[in-house]
């Protein structure tokens, strides 16, 4: 392992109240890392940070990245915690679970503000200091509906492939000063972002599915994370058998398209079959 890289650096996670920011949080400090977490629950986080039971500095900034007009503010605040800010992770996100044709273009911008726009405000007041300092790091923590698109994901989806279209651009501006990116695509981990996805109208879907009741672990997911950022990667898929359908879309798209017609959420199981592994 390579945690031990962490000690001393400051990590800033979005999204830590729960499922993979939660378990990062968990990892990091465990790691020796000065933390700043941030969900939209402040008395979410300081769960959080009372379980961090054996010392270390973790400061709570909560805050909402649908509010597009706080943003910036937020980010000020965190450069002012430790004087800067070696490690950004953008977990925070929001789910979709509704057709498009039944979703309001206002939940489509409110979910594009929360997964894309706020992430990138966040990063364009963070990076000044990163390149005076020639130094630092963003993990964006993405999806597979950033690599293709599937039913009642259409907003989604979008906004996970316009995080991979900002964050592969900015990687090439920002490589000479020392400024490094890691996409993390993870598949099925058992975390509650079905549960809290909006529906079309804005409300809440309020149900799991049984692919990420099945899924991995969050901290299982979080120590590849890390392992994966820490080594250097510029890309981590992490999850079990249905991370093959990402090379599906590479070499077979019109195979990963019928599958997905007909019942994405079995994909895994289809996979398996198909390919004769064992469940994961």
């Amino acid at each position: 392992m390579t945690k031990h890289k962490l000690a001393d650096k400051v990590v800033w996670i979005t999204g830590a109240s729960s499922g993979i920011g939660r378990a990062l949080t968990f990892a990091c400090h465990e790691a020796g890392a000065k933390l700043i977490i941030s969900s939209r629950s402040g008395e979410r986080l300081e769960e959080v940070r009372r379980a961090c039971r054996d010392g270390g500095e973790v400061e709570m900034l909560p805050f909402d990245l649908a509010d597009a007009d706080v943003i910036t503010k937020q980010a000020e605040l965190a450069l002012g915690f430790f004087g800067h800010v070696d490690y950004m992770i953008h977990n925070a996100g929001v789910a979709l679970r509704d057709r498009a044709a039944d979703t309001a273009l206002w939940v489509d911008r409110q979910i594009m503000q929360i997964n894309y726009f706020g992430p990138v405000a966040l990063t364009k007041t963070l990076l000044p200091s990163m390149l005076q300092r020639e130094s630092g790091w963003f993990v964006v923590v993405s999806s597979l509906s950033g690599k293709y698109g599937g039913p009642q994901f259409s907003s989604y989806a979008a906004s996970k492939h316009a995080l991979h279209g900002f964050f592969e651009s900015l990687r090439v501006e920002v490589h000479a000063a020392n400024i490094r990116i890691t996409i993390v695509v993870p598949g099925f981990v058992r975390t509650p972002i079905a549960r809290d996805a909006i529906t079309g109208g804005g409300g809440r879907y309020g149900k799991t599915l049984e692919v990420h009741e099945r899924g991995m672990a969050p901290r299982a997911c979080a120590d590849q994370i890390l392992e994966a950022v820490l080594r250097g990667k510029e890309e981590a898929l992490i999850g079990g058998v249905e991370m093959y359908s990402v090379y599906l879309k590479r070499f077979f798209p019109g195979l990963l398209s019928r599958l997905m017609r007909h019942h994405p959420v079995r994909l895994g199981k289809a996979l398996r079959r198909w390919l004769s592994f064992p469940p994961s």
